[in-house]
């Protein structure tokens, strides 16, 4: 009787810590450092605004991309060590952006004033990385 019960709180143990390590786990490839984080992140999402329509891998760099977009927003949004800094709330105006027209359109291609506008934004975010701010 006294194993019976040992061994049911020993697994019920080990599936509560699997479950909690799976739930940590992020499958955009993100390492915990805000400034790679960004860089990455702005590396992915440059590629999935230049792909052709017609690119045969197209689904899977829009699935990353947003994939991406949501753990950075989701990691970096209440973090006070960068939440403050202004490369993080340019990056979130031009995720918000992006998130949105996949939400609203799907993956139909981003029109050229979008684009235009988040490559700007991309730009003043790397410009900010690298003085810190």
């Amino acid at each position: 009787m006294f194993l019976k019960k040992y061994i049911s709180r020993l697994l019920a143990l080990v599936l509560a810590v699997s479950i909690g390590l799976m739930g940590c786990s992020s499958t955009s490839g993100l390492s915990g450092n805000y400034g790679q984080d960004t860089l990455q992140v702005i590396e992915t999402l440059t590629k999935a605004l230049d792909l052709p329509k017609d690119a045969p891998d197209k689904t899977e760099v829009q699935s990353l991309a947003k994939s991406q977009i949501n753990d950075y927003i989701a990691r970096y949004r209440k973090d006070k060590s960068s939440g403050g800094l202004r490369s993080f709330t340019t990056m979130q105006t031009a995720l918000n952006s992006l998130a949105g027209y996949y939400t609203a359109y799907g993956s139909r291609p981003v029109p050229e004033k979008l684009k235009n506008r988040l490559l700007q934004e991309f730009k003043q975010v790397q410009f900010s990385l690298q003085k810190g701010i």
